[in-house]
């Protein structure tokens, strides 16, 4: 139960708080106007495939990802999007709603640093209907997460 995943990985830090909503947030723009606030707000978790091996980008919701620099970051050859089958295999989560946290396995993880433009932004919390409010210095605490600029 991926929702029930990053609860209890939430309940190891009294300050997180996951929210629900009644409608789908499985995009930045959808989950931004449930939230309301801007789709840059929306901490988008992105799963590739980096040499053949999944990764997990964190990134603002109105920023795309330029694999060229990803892939310099990453010292791969090759970095393509993963599909919905290998997004759930290594991260336990569907499209929509992946996770940086309560993962299924040892995934490397990698915080954009175009979160820091906000305070507070908002990730999927394991279903296309929660956020987890969390400033980007305290994710990359609890994630143990990398932070790079791979942002067009």
């Amino acid at each position: 139960m991926p929702l029930e995943r990053v609860k209890e990985f939430v309940s190891h830090y009294p300050d997180l708080k996951i929210v629900l909503f009644d409608t789908s947030t499985h995009t930045a723009d959808l989950a931004a106007q449930a939230l309301g606030v801007a789709p840059a707000q929306i901490a988008k978790t992105l799963v590739f495939l980096a040499d053949g091996q999944p990764v997990l980008v964190v990134t603002c919701g109105d920023k795309k990802i330029n694999t060229k620099k990803l892939a310099k970051e990453l010292e791969v050859k090759k970095i393509r999007f993963a599909d919905a089958k290998t997004v759930e295999d290594a991260t336990g989560f569907l499209p929509g709603g992946v996770s940086p946290i309560g993962l299924i396995s040892d995934i490397s993880l990698y915080l954009d640093q175009s979160l820091w433009d906000f305070d507070t932004v908002y990730a999927a919390a394991g279903t296309a209907n929660s956020a987890l409010p969390v400033s980007p210095d305290r994710l990359c605490e609890i994630t143990g997460a990398k932070i790079i600029d791979v942002c067009c």
